[in-house]
Formats: C-alpha cells, sequence, structure tokens
C-alpha cells in the first residue's frame, strides 16, 4: 500500500460485507416464505418488508463497495493521499446510520411504495448528502493529482450515479409519467453508470494483477464504456413496453437491448486478454479468479439471461414472472458483488501489510457462492418459463401456478444457502489471519 489514506477503504468493506449478510439473512427468509408462508406471522415481518430489506440492503452494500474501492484506488491512480480521511471516514458512518435507520423504520412499516426507492424522503436528503461528501473528496483528490482514464470514467460513473439519483424525489401524479422517470434511476444505475464503476474497477485490477501496459488496458476500457453507454441508455426502453408510453419505444427497447450484452461479452475478452498477454504470476490469485470470474458472470447474468427476455414479443410473456427474478440474481451478483468481492480480495492483504492469505480458502468461498448463485439462477429460470406457460399461456391463475412451482423454490432456497456458506467462508478467509511475515507492498502491487 503506498498511500496512509487508504486505509479508509477496510471501513468500508466492512461495512459493506456487514450489510452483505444482512442482505443474505432477508433473502433467505423471503426464500423461506415461499415454501412456508406461515413460517414467520405476517404480523412480525411481512413478505413484503422481507423483500424490500433483501433489495435495498443488495443497492446499500453496492454502493458501500463501490465507495471503499474508490478511496483505495484514486490515491493510486492520482499518486496522492485522499483529499480528506476526515471526511471519508465521517461520511461512512453517516451512510452507516442511515442505512440502520432505514432498516429499522422498514420494519415498523416506514416506508414510501415505489420499488427500491422505498426510502422515506429524509433518508433520501441523507443520501445525497453522502453522495455530495463523497464526490467532493474523490474529485479534489483527482484534480490535485495524476488524472487517468480509469480515475476519470470512475468520476463518470459515481458523478452519474449522483445525478440519477436526483430522480428519485420526482414523483409526477400521471403513474405513467411516475414509471417512465422512475426508470432513470434504476435502470440508468445498474445498466448505465455502474457499468463504467465496474469497467474501471476492473481495468484497475487488470493493471495490478497482470502487468499489462496502461496504454492497452485503457485502450479496452474506452472500447467496453462506448458500448456500455450506446446500448444501456437508449436500453432503457425494454422497461418501456407495457407502461403506456408510445409505440416507437417498442424498436427503441428492442434494438438497442439487443446490443446489451457486448459490453459484457467485451469485459471477458478484455480479462482474458490481459491475463494471457500479461502472464504475470502475480502472488494474488484468489483475487484474480474473482475478476475473472466477475465478467463471466456478469456477462451471462446480465448479458445472456438478460437477452432472453428482453424482446418486446417475449416480454409480452415473461413480464413479472420468475424470469426477471433469474436475471436480477445472476446479473445483480456476477456484474456488481463479484466486482466488489474481488477489490476486497486483493486490498485487504495490502490494507493488512500481510501477504496473500488463506487463498485457498478463499477460492473455495468462491466456488461455493457461485455454485449457490447458479442453482438459483437456473432453478428461478425453470420455474419462469413453467410459470409463463401455465399462466400467460395457458391462463392458469397466479395461485394454482405458484403451487405447481415448489420443486423450484426448494431448489431456490438450496441456492442461497449455499451462498450463504459460500460468504462465511470467504469472511473467514479475510478475518482469520494467520501469523506471517509482512511483505513490502511493491511485491504485492506490481509496477505499471
Amino acid at each position: 500500500m503506498k498511500y496512509q489514506s487508504q486505509q479508509v477503504a477496510r471501513l468500508y468493506f466492512l461495512g459493506a460485507l456487514t450489510i452483505f449478510c444482512l442482505q443474505l439473512v432477508f433473502g433467505l427468509t423471503a426464500a423461506t416464505m415461499y415454501i412456508w408462508p406461515t413460517a414467520i406471522p405476517t404480523t412480525l415481518l411481512p413478505f413484503s418488508v422481507a423483500r424490500m430489506i433483501h433489495t435495498n440492503a443488495l443497492i446499500v452494500w453496492l454502493l458501500m463497495g463501490f465507495f471503499g474501492a474508490t478511496y483505495f484506488l484514486i490515491p493510486d491512480e492520482a499518486e496522492r493521499e485522499l483529499y480528506s480521511p476526515f471526511l471519508a471516514k465521517l461520511q461512512f458512518w453517516v451512510f452507516f446510520g442511515a442505512a440502520v435507520v432505514t432498516v429499522v423504520g422498514y420494519l415498523f412499516g416506514n416506508y414510501d411504495g415505489r420499488s427500491y426507492l422505498e426510502q422515506p424522503i429524509y433518508i433520501k436528503v441523507g443520501i445525497v448528502v453522502v453522495a455530495l461528501m463523497f464526490l467532493f473528496n474523490v474529485s479534489m483528490t483527482v484534480l490535485k493529482g495524476r488524472r487517468t482514464a480509469i480515475s476519470g470514467i470512475l468520476l463518470m460513473g459515481l458523478w452519474g450515479i449522483a445525478v440519477f439519483f436526483l430522480f428519485a424525489f420526482y414523483v409526477p401524479a400521471n403513474i405513467v409519467i411516475d414509471k417512465m422517470f422512475w426508470w432513470w434511476v434504476v435502470h440508468l444505475w445498474v445498466e448505465g453508470v455502474w457499468e463504467l464503476v465496474m469497467a474501471s474497477i476492473l481495468a484497475y485490477l487488470m493493471i495490478k494483477l497482470t502487468g499489462v501496459d496502461r496504454e492497452v488496458v485503457e485502450k479496452w476500457l474506452y472500447v467496453i464504456v462506448g458500448t456500455a453507454l450506446f446500448s444501456g441508455i437508449l436500453g432503457t426502453g425494454h422497461h418501456y413496453y407495457w407502461i403506456g408510453t408510445p409505440a416507437y419505444w417498442q424498436w427503441v427497447g428492442n434494438i438497442f437491448s439487443s446490443l446489451e450484452p457486448l459490453p459484457f461479452f467485451a469485459m471477458v475478452l478484455f480479462c482474458f486478454g490481459m491475463v494471457y498477454k500479461g502472464g504475470r504470476d502475480h502472488p494474488n490469485k484468489a483475487a484474480l479468479l474473482w475478476s475473472l470470474g466477475c465478467a463471466v458472470m456478469a456477462f451471462f447474468g446480465a448479458g445472456v439471461w438478460g437477452f432472453l427476455h428482453t424482446l418486446s414479443f417475449v416480454n409480452y410473456y415473461t413480464h413479472g414472472t420468475q424470469m426477471t427474478a433469474a436475471h436480477g440474481h445472476l446479473a445483480f451478483y456476477g456484474a456488481y458483488a463479484m466486482v466488489n468481492l474481488a477489490m476486497i480480495t486483493y486490498a485487504t492483504p495490502l490494507l493488512a501489510g500481510r501477504e496473500p492469505y488463506n487463498q485457498l480458502l478463499n477460492m473455495i468461498s468462491f466456488w461455493t457462492m457461485n455454485l449457490g448463485v447458479v442453482l438459483m439462477t437456473v432453478c428461478l429460470t425453470f420455474a419462469g418459463v413453467l410459470q409463463t406457460h401455465l399462466e400467460r399461456v395457458q391462463g392458469n391463475d397466479y395461485m394454482s401456478v405458484q403451487q405447481q412451482l415448489g420443486l423450484f423454490y426448494d431448489g431456490r432456497l438450496l441456492g442461497g444457502v449455499m451462498t450463504a456458506v459460500g460468504l462465511a467462508l470467504y469472511l473467514t478467509s479475510l478475518l482469520w489471519l494467520p501469523r506471517r511475515a509482512a511483505v513490502p507492498a511493491a511485491a504485492l502491487s506490481p509496477a505499471e
């Protein structure tokens, strides 16, 4: 580790993993409710609240991981200490405190009715304050130091996250207009600016883990970002099919959504190409495994599974079925959870001043967690196909169809348990530090 202020990232990584555990707890709870609806009294915890905490915790821990990754790599890219480590720590506690208050509020029925944006207005204002603190801190660090393509594209993505969140405050009375701008937050985050953040972090990891020249990595980064923005922005149209918008969105959504797998396929080529080209035997093999796995799983989750039901004449039948859940689980995990876990795996030994430790256990956690998510995805995919046929084609009622999907919901719960076991192994590999001699940071982070 080159700069002392990078230690701030450790706080964010611990916070992100803590909320990741919370997300899995409520995810397993919701999956259990699918199988045994009366296992938990609805007066104690309604299914809608369990699901709400599960999805909101996902967003919060991914953002917290992005913040930590940024605070780790920005000083390294800018070649200077963070502008204000104190502001970074203050931002963490404000953000973490707001997350705790939000979860408690959800449990007591204090939430808005818009999915993924259920936060009360005062929490939304707090999120904006946190974002401004963060953007000021990292922007000043970059402006006062070296500027690179990685830090520039990362800042573009982070500023985009903040700007598009402002549409969460716009709640028009017309439900069609409301849904149109709701997607400006939800879609343009995960299928737009978040992809810039993901690509930047992966590019940074490729430089550090493979030793490939920065110029080569940056050229690939521009290609990936260009295709992501070109397809992702107008790809919002695939959410406009059935909400009352003009018919031309059918064409726009079909055409540009079909192109959305391209940036993820480019990421696969990029990551494996850099590893092949670099030929560098980096000591942190677990971080390299997570990085390569991220590219592959993102391509299948966000690319392939997204394409399966993105065309309007397919989406007409699959919209709102378990196909959506299958795509969502694999896409969020593959694209964003795994890039955070890759960065945490790479950065933690450097922050602790040790050589990479417990790598075998970390790699076992990789395969366990991935197999769990794949099992969930496959089960939800089969459930979605069967649900679409029985409900949307044959016209059976919703509840009778749900009763025929029990086997797939059992499999989804088993996949969730496997994912939780994988996370437990991952945490053990990071927190259990065997006594080993510290090594110079330069030995772990090859020169560019």
